[in-house]
C-alpha cells in the first residue's frame, strides 16, 4: 500500500488532483494507492506527529493559510518525517526553499495529468527499488514500514512476536515465526536460532556454545544444539567459508 496525502486550502485544487490520481488508480489496478486530503498544514503536521501517521508521498500547496507549505515542511522534517514531498504553488518565487527542505518536485499550478502521472511513476520506481530493503508490517493497526537493516532480532512472545529494533524500539507483530521467516527469508543476513529468534548476524558481536552477545550489549542464551550450526552460518555469511 502507497498512502499519497493532498495538502491545499482550496478544495477545488484537492478534487482536480484527486481526480487526476483516481485516473491513474484506474490505469494501474494492480497498485494499492491511498489518497487522503487535508485542507490545512496544521491539521496534516498533527496526524505526523501525535499520531504516527506516515504518508509515502505528499503533494503539499506552498501558498495556505496560517501554516504555509514550506515552514510545514520544515516541521515535518525536523520531526523525522521522510515522506517525499511535491510543493504546489502558483509560483517560483520560493523554489530554493523547498529543495532545501529535500523536496522530491516543485509543481507550478495549474497541474497537469501529465505533470502528476510523471511524478507518480518516478515515485513509484523509487518506492519500489527502496522497498526491497524494506518490511511494510501492520503494527497495532497501522501500516508500519520497517527498514531490514534496523531489525536486531525477533523473539517469540507466545501467540506474537517481538522485533527488536536499534533505535530500541519493540514492534509486537501477529504472527507465526514461520511467516516472519519467510518475509525475512531475501535477506541473508538473518538466520532462525533455535524456535524463538531469528538475528541479524551483522548485529553479532561474539558468540561461543552458550550464548550471543549483540552489538548492543544484549545477551541472548542459546538452546542446545544450535551452535554449531549458527557458527557455521556466521562465517558462511562473512567469509563465504565454512
Amino acid at each position: 500500500m502507497y498512502l499519497i496525502v493532498i495538502c491545499d486550502d482550496m478544495e477545488l485544487e484537492i478534487e482536480k488532483t484527486e481526480q487526476i490520481i483516481d485516473h491513474y488508480k484506474l490505469l494501474h489496478p494492480e497498485l494499492d494507492l491511498v489518497v487522503e486530503s487535508f485542507e490545512s498544514a496544521e491539521e496534516l503536521l498533527y496526524m505526523v506527529t501525535e499520531e504516527n501517521y506516515e504518508p509515502d508521498l505528499i503533494f503539499l500547496d506552498i501558498y495556505m493559510s496560517g501554516l504555509s507549505g514550506t515552514e510545514a515542511a520544515r516541521k515535518l522534517r525536523a520531526v523525522g518525517n521522510k515522506s517525499e514531498i511535491v510543493f504546489l504553488t502558483t509560483s517560483t518565487e520560493h523554489a530554493l526553499e523547498a529543495f532545501g527542505v529535500d523536496a522530491a518536485q516543485y509543481l507550478v499550478k495549474p497541474v497537469t495529468e501529465e505533470m502528476v502521472f510523471r511524478i507518480l511513476e518516478r515515485f513509484l520506481a523509487n518506492e519500489r527499488e527502496a522497498r526491497k530493503r524494506f518490511l511494510i508490517l501492520r503494527v497495532e493497526g497501522r501500516i508500519r514500514r520497517v527498514a531490514v537493516s534496523e531489525i536486531i532480532y525477533c523473539e517469540a512472545q507466545g501467540k506474537t512476536q517481538c522485533l527488536y529494533l536499534a533505535d530500541s524500539e519493540q514492534l509486537i507483530l501477529r504472527k507465526t515465526m514461520a511467516e516472519i521467516c519467510g518475509m525475512l527469508s531475501p535477506y541473508p543476513e538473518f538466520v532462525r536460532v533455535g524456535a524463538a529468534y531469528i538475528i541479524n548476524l551483522e548485529y553479532i558481536d561474539n558468540l561461543n556454545a552458550l550464548d550471543i552477545c549483540l552489538a548492543t550489549g544484549k545477551k541472548l542464551y542459546l538452546p542446545r544444539g544450535a551452535y554449531k550450526s549458527l557458527k557455521e552460518q556466521y562465517f558462511q555469511y562473512y567469509c563465504g567459508d565454512n
